[in-house]
């Protein structure tokens, strides 16, 4: 990376200009009783639209803190997080959940899915938490469509009845990503999601990955302790001691 290139980005009106996601200067620590543990040491870095990025680092590197962040689930110590032009690192809690429910998908290592739903359920979930009872229900058969298209799409067509209990790993991870993108996301952050899979299930979601990525045009940051799985992305960049550093690919 240049020098006028890293300048830029711990700028907030340069880092954020032609960026769909940007960071600036974030800073973030923990606590241990009265121990202070800094994670994140004034770190920046830029998303373009339709990029796939993979942030690499070593286990407890603080690439999931990043995450977080990034998707508003926690706020900064310091440093601001702009996505598309706007600051959201800020906004009101209402505010932010909105943004992730329309804006933003998230996929986790551990699938989340509900134990007492089936995965055509959970696929639905975010869009019965995003509409009204009676708004859902106005427009179920579409949402139910979508859903199961979206379900299709990552193999599992013949799985929509089937509980979590019933599915593998891999068919897990495949019915969150269906679940991360049936609002039509615009990004989405991904935090190891291969890493409890074995190689064969890793490298079919990753395929998907791509695939959405390549077809859709959907921007998505990626985290993973595996170079590897990172050698897929456009774009991969280290975190080491708290800050981003460029990688070739």
């Amino acid at each position: 990376m240049s020098d006028a290139v890293a300048i830029c980005e711990r700028t907030p009106t340069c880092a954020t200009t032609g960026y769909q996601l940007a960071a600036v200067n974030l800073k973030k620590s923990y606590y241990k009783g009265p121990l202070e543990v800094p994670v994140l040491k004034d770190l920046s870095l830029s998303v373009r639209r339709g990029e796939f990025l993979a942030v690499v680092g070593q286990s407890g590197s603080g690439k999931s803190t990043l995450l977080h962040l990034l998707g508003t689930l926690d706020a900064p110590d310091e440093g601001q997080i702009h996505f598309d032009g706007r600051r959201i690192d800020t906004l009101p809690t209402a505010e932010r959940d909105k943004l992730r429910n329309k804006h933003f998908g998230m996929i986790f290592q551990f699938y989340h899915l509900l134990p007492e739903l089936s995965t055509l359920e959970n696929v639905l979930a975010p869009l019965m938490i995003a509409h009204s009872t009676l708004g859902y229900l106005r427009n179920r058969r579409q949402h139910r469509a979508v859903a199961t298209r979206l379900l299709e799409m990552v193999g599992l067509g013949h799985r929509l009845k089937h509980k979590p209990r019933e599915l593998s790993g891999g068919e897990m991870q495949r019915a969150a990503i269906a679940r991360a993108l049936v609002a039509g996301p615009e990004l989405l952050l991904a935090d190891e999601p291969t890493g409890n899979l074995d190689h064969g299930s890793g490298q079919d979601i990753l395929k998907i990955l791509r695939t959405l990525n390549r077809q859709q045009n959907l921007t998505i940051v990626m985290v993973t302790h595996d170079q590897a799985i990172a050698g897929q992305a456009d774009r991969i960049v280290r975190l080491a001691d708290g800050r981003i550093e460029e990688t070739p690919v």
